[in-house]
């Protein structure tokens, strides 16, 4: 099987579990493909609850440093409560999932990233995905939280992009779909419905490819080599398009070979 995998975004988040048309738009993604895995993060809530509990936290080069205390917090909402309410709608609204996490079955472990971020960790696969295979061939939608574990068995925090890379990689995804802030990649002033390699090689050198979008796409473009058909940038807004058909369809810009 080759799955899509979809990461949602905060965003995504915010909205997913109050909509019911959140619903439709997975079962339109689910049933024009070979199989569907959803993965979040918990960013902004992470950050909330810590203030809360009082934990303190910084950000070193856009991650979360993680303190063992922080690192509870990060475990309790992102694969405790939110991983359980994204489940919990996927199955009151009829699509049958299973919340998971990079611990489970042993597929991942994580290696640590910075001595100076604390237990923030970058997830390499160690374990068989035949049994993540199974789950998909019986109609089954995983959802991922990103949280992994060491090889001592202490917890770790793992960026939810970085993971769902990871995964795409695992899987041989046909299509790996990133829910982001913008509707996606501009080239000559205007938002790009397709790219491949030697445009994004163009727009770099020219500047009008610049900041954290040059890591994410040299990111995509590694995806393409490790087997992943093609990944997608753009809005949560492209979902609520009810005259698509099929993943394909999305507004947003895809990254493809050729």
């Amino acid at each position: 099987m080759n799955p899509v995998v979809l990461k949602l975004s905060g965003k995504a988040l915010d909205s997913f579990c109050g909509n019911s048309e959140w619903a439709k738009r997975i079962l339109k993604i689910q049933s024009s493909c070979d199989g569907l895995i959803l993965v979040h993060g918990a960013g902004t809530m992470i950050s909330e609850w810590s203030k809360k509990l009082g934990c303190e936290f910084k950000f070193v080069e856009g991650q979360r440093a993680t303190t063992s205390d922080v690192m509870e917090v990060v475990a309790a909402v992102q694969a405790g409560l939110l991983n359980a309410k994204v489940t919990a709608y996927l199955q009151a609204n009829g699509l049958n999932s299973i919340g998971l996490t990079g611990i489970d079955m042993g597929m991942f472990v994580a290696d640590y990233l910075n001595p100076e971020m604390g237990f923030v960790g970058v997830p390499k696969q160690t374990g068989s995905n035949i049994w993540l295979i199974n789950l998909l061939s019986e109609n089954v939608i995983p959802v991922f939280s990103s949280v992994c574990r060491d090889t001592d068995g202490n917890l770790m925090n793992v960026n939810a992009d970085v993971f769902t890379e990871r995964l795409g990689e695992s899987v041989s995804a046909a299509a790996v779909l990133f829910l982001s802030d913008v509707d996606g990649v501009k080239l000559n002033g205007k938002t790009q419905p397709i790219l491949n390699q030697q445009l994004i090689d163009e727009g770099i050198e020219s500047g009008e490819i610049s900041g954290g979008m040059i890591p994410k796409l040299q990111s995509c473009l590694k995806l393409l080599k490790n087997g992943v058909g093609k990944i997608w940038i753009g809005k949560e807004d492209a979902f609520a398009n009810e005259s698509f058909t099929g993943y394909e369809n999305l507004y947003g810009t895809w990254i493809v070979n050729e």
